[in-house]
């Protein structure tokens, strides 16, 4: 499953787009994507338009890279997520961590 990362032009904010099932089996890509650019930064962008599935493994990943992110200081954005995935971030009271789009 493919996870790929982008800083910003401005160097402030870093985007990172999941492609496929976001798993256990992501867990070193999904972390290295954003440790790659330091601990500086606190925007981030999880663009989801690709993700067919997620799974509480995944769930917990989000809640690293947050805490990674300087905890209730950080700005995470979840977008472009189907119907499925929001549904999960629902049940889940994501949406109390985490700007879900």
């Amino acid at each position: 499953m493919p996870i790929t990362s982008q800083l910003s032009p401005q160097g402030d904010s870093v985007s990172i787009v999941v492609e496929g099932r976001f798993d256990f089996s992501s867990h070193r890509d999904f972390r290295d994507a954003y440790e790659a650019h330091g601990d500086t930064i606190r925007n981030y962008v999880i663009d989801m338009t690709d993700t067919v599935y997620l799974d509480s493994s995944a769930l917990g990943m989000l809640l690293l890279l947050r805490d990674f992110a300087g905890g209730n200081d950080a700005s995470i954005k979840i977008i472009n997520c189907n119907d499925d995935v929001k549904k999960i971030f629902s049940i889940s009271n994501f949406e109390q961590l985490f700007d879900i789009q």
